[in-house]
């Protein structure tokens, strides 16, 4: 399973609009849009591919503090639970140690927050909702 960072506005990127609005926003009834996807053209855009199929992705985003946020996270649904995901964060966490920041920090949704807990992230701060539905504060240092 290649993984790889992918670039803006490219047939891949428009693969991991397609695979994040089908999993993270439409059963919240929400959709993207081009407002909100322009602010992700300084993003580091990551993909796990099976031949050409983008089948997950996250996104880095750069934070004042030295540390990057994790956001997006998304793992086609018929191919969870195996390994996609935590194969995902190893590849942006190393990304991001490369690129000199010190932690991640995401505000996972609630019933995330066992795998990432399984990744060496801890919950940091009380449950609050977002998109309408509760999440947390995750943090993992890097370096």
């Amino acid at each position: 399973m290649p993984l790889k960072i992918i670039e803006y506005d490219s047939p891949e990127y428009g693969q991991m609009i397609r695979l994040r609005n089908e999993i993270l926003r439409k059963p919240l009834g929400l959709h993207f849009n081009p407002e909100e996807l322009s602010r992700e053209k300084e993003d580091i855009l990551i993909g796990a591919f099976e031949e050409e199929r983008l089948i997950g992705c996250c996104l880095l985003t750069a934070q004042d503090d030295g540390t990057c946020r994790l956001r997006q996270m998304a793992v086609n649904a018929t191919l969870r639970q195996k390994g996609i995901g935590a194969s995902l964060m190893n590849f942006a966490e190393n990304i991001a140690r490369d690129k000199g920041y010190g932690g991640l920090v995401m505000h996972a949704r609630k019933v995330a927050v066992g795998f990432y807990k399984k990744c060496g992230y801890h919950i940091t701060g009380d449950e609050f909702y977002e998109v309408g539905i509760p999440h947390y504060k995750m943090v993992k240092r890097l370096i």
